[in-house]
């Protein structure tokens, strides 16, 4: 597909070649000669007391260095680091600690008592097991309904209520929580749904890990890790352990997906550090998939309650929500601000709804932290609006189609400031609708459910309007460096986990300067590279990375036009730049990009000028708000409850598009996730043992080719963001936040009986929502 005028499409991308080659370089491909191993003593209860931890015998086993417990780590803080949240009438968020090494007692399966290293892997798995850890066994809570009532136990000493905190959105407001209530009370229809969004395995294909070393001579550490941002990483795991952030390096090499799992700091990572330190040798950490299932953050888990009023038209008048979200036993990275200010911001999404109260209880249990997991509340906040306009069909007796066309926000209400204190700055909702309708070829949906039903079949067709706050934190750098040979390097603080970063940005970077792609190479992963920024997460890279880019693009040809000036002996204002060169306008005198770029680094040498080309900026990026309309349509077979999505139909707004490959495979591949939730995943845990019941991949199912849409067509409908000089609006999240309410809403439209059914829409529910119905017969030919 062509690419927008602007910004053209150069090819395949760059990182592909030596990644199927298998010249990726990844956590666990590091040199193993000299390395100890590290292996985790961890916790088989969900709640108990730790009575004594002994490590005599695990100390006797062969090849064996030490085992380190939580009194090894002195002056080593909790791992939670999160931004404050304000609570209900003032009150502020209660952040539990959560140590690196439990000392007193573990809060869920799989916590880490201690950690073995050794020589080999090998010794250090049999040495753990040497491990004597005596627990005394205390009533655990997975649901944090039960966790807030009022004979629930009390999980963190210091928390009362197992309650972090009671968000009322983002303006508490008692006024506006009593006008929505009355028009809740006196409006012509309501519409009421509770959605529940299960538990996520978010399951990247490399696990996490990491090699920790320590030069004594410095008194520097260094950790080699999967992450979404080397130097965020390495600000969090500094604050953690009481050093200053220069005493520690953190690198990043390839990462095999992330999806938001890799963005914070996790425990293992500071002890790992402490073990270099202690044993004065390299320490290495991967972890294997089961022990993934019982350590790394998990996402989603929450249930929501919403009504939405109508009036007598079908105008939507007031929005209400009330979500109780289970953060697990602490706070991961950003745990509570994706349930509250990520959640509430998305409302009230491509629709004109006046008044919005959203109310959110962050709740303590006995489960794994839930941290970000693509879409990070975004998913969440639009599938209950779908639901709800699906239901608010149904109570009114309006179309579904009519409805939503009747409600949307209207192109000429741009921008448009929603209750919530957001501004959409673009948007034309109406078109991308009408667009999505046609690309589905809804007029014609009727005949295709006839012939479905001639086989026995349920048809059904579900619609998903979206839309979603991208970009996150709003500061990021770039740092554009000329290391010679007529070539340029543009170094970035984000982390590229698959998205096509070393595509994206130097194309971007080329295209800016009109030289060859080829010149043009893309550094990251090391935080000693000092770009202020934060993770890959969010959509935001894009977003931020690229406005840093272009901002620092600029920056270096206005100190290279007044240095041509200088050079070429010519006003600074008669300098022009143009493919990749400076000129004196008018007159054929001119300099290369790279030959200034030389002659900089040699006056600066000289002390003739303060600075060479090399050129750093961060800056300052609002959000923006990507949009978009997907359709699904699938087929039931109503003897065994066999869902089969035969049709995906998909119309987004990122704003311009840079790379529409690029654009498409994260469309396509934020769909499988959405899939995967609709259909198949989910993280159960025992109500009484706090045991993960779904521990592995034979009991937690994960999507596969054949469950993906036989049929899936996607389209774009660019309006460029005005809040960035690329009109870029972000697209990593779009097809998980869309596709919820999309699959499920069409598995309503073929069985209204699961009007209501929770996620994941298995065969046996589905199979039992079709018992009762009135089932097509299969129409058979004569002999």
């Amino acid at each position: 597909m062509a690419a927008d005028s602007d910004h053209p499409h150069h090819g395949p991308r760059v990182e592909d070649d030596a990644l199927v080659r298998g010249r990726g370089q990844f956590v666990d491909d590091v040199e193993k000669q000299g390395v100890a191993h590290a292996v985790f003593v961890r916790s088989p209860y969900a709640h108990a007391g730790i009575v004594s931890i002994s490590p005599d015998e695990a100390l006797k086993a062969p090849g064996v260095l030490g085992v380190l417990t939580a009194a090894d780590l002195e002056g080593i803080g909790s791992v939670t680091r999160h931004p404050p949240i304000p609570g209900r009438g003032g009150a502020k968020a209660i952040f539990s600690h959560r140590p690196c090494l439990a000392a007193r007692k573990v809060m869920h399966v799989g916590e880490a008592v201690a950690m073995v290293v050794a020589d080999s892997l090998t010794q250090a798995l049999d040495a753990a097991e040497l491990v004597a850890v005596d627990y005394e066994e205390l009533p655990a809570i997975v649901d944090a309904r039960d966790a807030l009532k009022p004979d629930a136990p009390r999980l963190h000493d210091d928390i009362a209520g197992n309650l972090a905190v009671d968000y009322p959105g983002p303006v508490d407001d008692p006024e506006n929580v009593a006008a929505v209530e009355e028009i809740i009370g006196s409006a012509a229809h309501v519409a009421r749904v509770t959605v529940v969004q299960q538990r996520m395995i978010m399951a990247p294909m490399e696990t996490r890990g990491g090699t920790a070393s320590f030069d004594g001579r410095t008194g520097r550490y260094t950790l080699r890790v999967c992450s979404q941002g080397a130097g965020p990483m390495r600000d969090m795991l500094a604050a953690i352990m009481g050093i200053d952030r220069q005493m520690l390096r953190v690198i990043t090499e390839d990462v095999g997906g992330a999806f938001g799992l890799k963005s914070g700091a996790y425990p293992e990572y500071p002890v790992l550090l402490a073990a270099a330190k202690k044993y004065g040798r390299k320490v290495h950490w991967m972890a294997s998939r089961s022990e993934a299932f019982n350590s790394d953050n998990q996402g989603r888990d929450n249930v929501t309650t919403g009504e939405l009023a109508l009036d007598a038209d079908g105008r939507f008048l007031a929005l209400r929500a009330r979500q109780i979200q289970n953060l697990g036993a602490y706070v991961a990275s950003a745990g509570i601000q994706l349930a509250t200010h990520n959640f509430a911001r998305c409302f009230p999404a491509m629709y004109n709804i006046p008044k919005l109260d959203i109310g959110v209880q962050c709740v303590y249990t006995n489960t794994l932290p839930t941290g970000p997991y693509r879409g990070a509340g975004r998913p969440e906040a639009n599938y209950l609006v779908e639901r709800l306009v699906d239901e608010a069909a149904r109570v009114s007796g309006i179309d579904k189609v009519a409805i939503r066309r009747r409600n949307l926000i209207p192109a000429s209400a741009i921008p448009f400031r929603t209750a919530m204190g957001a501004t959409f700055d673009s948007g034309e909702f109406p078109a991308i609708f009408d667009k999505a309708l046609a690309l589905a070829d809804i007029e014609r949906f009727t005949d295709r459910r006839r012939e479905s039903a001639e086989q026995g079949r349920l048809r059904g067709l579900g619609i998903s309007c979206f839309l979603e706050h991208s970009g996150g934190v709003p500061n990021e750098g770039a740092w554009l460096t000329f290391p010679g040979n007529g070539s340029l390097v543009v170094s970035l603080n984000v982390g590229n986990t698959g998205q096509g970063h070393a595509t994206v940005y130097t194309r971007l970077v080329a295209d800016r300067l009109a030289v060859d792609p080829a010149l043009v190479k893309h550094r990251q992963g090391d935080s000693d590279f000092e770009i202020k920024g934060w993770p890959s997460v969010a959509s935001r890279s894009t977003i931020t990375a690229g406005t840093a880019v272009v901002r620092t693009v600029e920056a270096m040809l206005e100190k290279g036009r007044a240095l041509a000036a200088q050079l070429l002996e010519a006003d600074e204002k008669d300098i022009a730049y143009r493919r990749g060169l400076f000129e004196v306008v008018g007159t054929d005198r001119s300099i290369g990009l790279f030959d200034l770029a030389a002659k900089a680094a040699e006056m600066k040498d000289k002390g003739e000028i303060a600075e060479s080309l090399d050129t750093r900026r961060d800056v300052d990026t609002p959000q923006t708000f990507p949009n978009g309309c997907h359709i699904a349509e699938v087929e039931i077979e109503p003897e065994t409850g066999e869902v089969a999505v035969v049709g995906y139909y998909a119309v987004d707004d990122c704003g311009t598009v840079l790379d529409h490959t690029l654009a498409h495979g994260q469309v396509h591949g934020g769909i499988a996730q959405g899939l995967g939730q609709v259909l198949l995943e989910n993280a159960v845990y025992d109500g009484s043992s706090g045991q993960l019941v779904t521990g592995s991949f034979m009991d937690y199912a994960m999507p596969r080719a054949h469950n993906m849409p036989s049929l899936l067509r996607d389209d774009s409908h660019p309006v460029p963001a005005t809040t960035n000089p690329l009109g870029v609006k972000g697209v990593g999240e779009a097809g998980t936040t869309a596709s919820l309410a999309a699959i499920m809403n069409a598995i309503a439209d073929a069985v209204p009986a699961a009007a209501h059914m929770d996620m994941p829409a298995t065969m046996e529910k589905v199979w039992r929502a079709c018992q009762g119905m009135e089932i097509p017969r299969r129409f058979e030919a004569d002999a």
